[in-house]
């Protein structure tokens, strides 16, 4: 037992002497009552000595644009910020990070003007499954999960010797190169791998440049935040409009300025039919 033990740590380190970034495709159905409608969106794993972070490539890139000319204009000494149009646009906003060797997870989300920093040391308790199959290039197992209010499936290959994953999933003897829900309205399929430079290596999102102070969570009182914000999403801006050193002026296509009645109406409005159409998270326990 000592000798597999050591063998995998032996192959696991010469696997990952470099630094990897594995590619997902992650498709998801935001609207249960519109399973048809399927979102895909290109997610990275990248993973390094200290961890591992999964993030959505075209957040990612549009950031990292509007980062460059934030640190442009302050070099400039500029009180203007313009951020500029990138074109790109990522569905996926949360960052999920695991630290090594504990695999402590970190995510981070926005709520409004609040940014999270959520930990979550809930166990995954896996039953590996005798079912084998080819994933795309990889040769790889089933196994089962009842996890966040769904049940899960997963496909992990022992020839990427590393107990990591998609999203949070993690704690299998091998990398998770697909899973999905028993629903499939959302799945994540593992479509290539490539190494990375020094300069690559990920930093936290915790030590990206914030414009509002990181508040730190457990997922409990993630889920409290999520359930008091879909209950009243205009509550933060009915506070402001109700300050009255705050003037904020709206205008229709034809120049009407609004009242604060109706423009709270219009945010109100605005805000709840977005979020009757967003009613199938990945953690579906969070609307619970």
């Amino acid at each position: 037992m000592k000798y597999l033990l050591f063998t995998f740590v032996l192959v696991s380190s010469l696997f990952f002497s470099q630094n990897k970034r594995f590619i997902y495709d992650y498709k998801f159905v935001s609207d249960s009552t519109q399973k048809d409608k399927v979102t895909p969106e290109q997610m990275y794993l990248d993973i390094a000595e200290k961890g591992s972070k999964y993030y959505s490539r075209n957040v990612f890139v549009s950031d990292s644009i509007a980062q460059a000319a934030f640190e442009e204009q302050q070099a400039k000494h500029s009180n203007n910020f313009i951020i500029p149009e990138t074109g790109i646009s990522g569905k996926v906003k949360y960052v999920v990070e695991k630290s090594y060797p504990e695999y402590k997870i970190s995510s981070f989300h926005s709520i409004e003007s609040n940014d999270y920093k959520v930990s979550d040391d809930r166990e995954m308790n896996w039953k590996i499954l005798p079912d084998k199959q080819k994933i795309g290039n990889w040769e790889a197992q089933k196994a089962s999960l009842e996890m966040y209010g769904r049940k899960w499936i997963a496909w992990f290959s022992t020839e990427i010797p590393f107990p990591d994953g998609p999203y949070k999933f993690h704690g299998l003897p091998g990398l998770i190169v697909k899973i999905s829900d028993e629903t499939n309205s959302h799945s994540m399929e593992l479509k290539g791998v490539k190494n990375l430079n020094s300069d690559d290596i990920w930093k936290s999102y915790a030590e990206k440049v914030h414009f509002n102070p990181l508040i730190s969570i457990n997922e409990k009182q993630y889920k409290k935040a999520i359930l008091a914000y879909r209950q009243d999403p205009a509550k933060n801006f009915r506070l402001l409009l109700a300050n009255p050193d705050t003037k904020i002026t709206m205008k229709d296509g034809s120049g009407k300025v609004y009242s604060n009645a109706e423009m709270l109406k219009k945010t109100e409005d605005a805000a709840k039919d977005k979020i009757e159409k967003d009613n199938n998270f990945l953690e579906f326990d969070m609307l619970k």
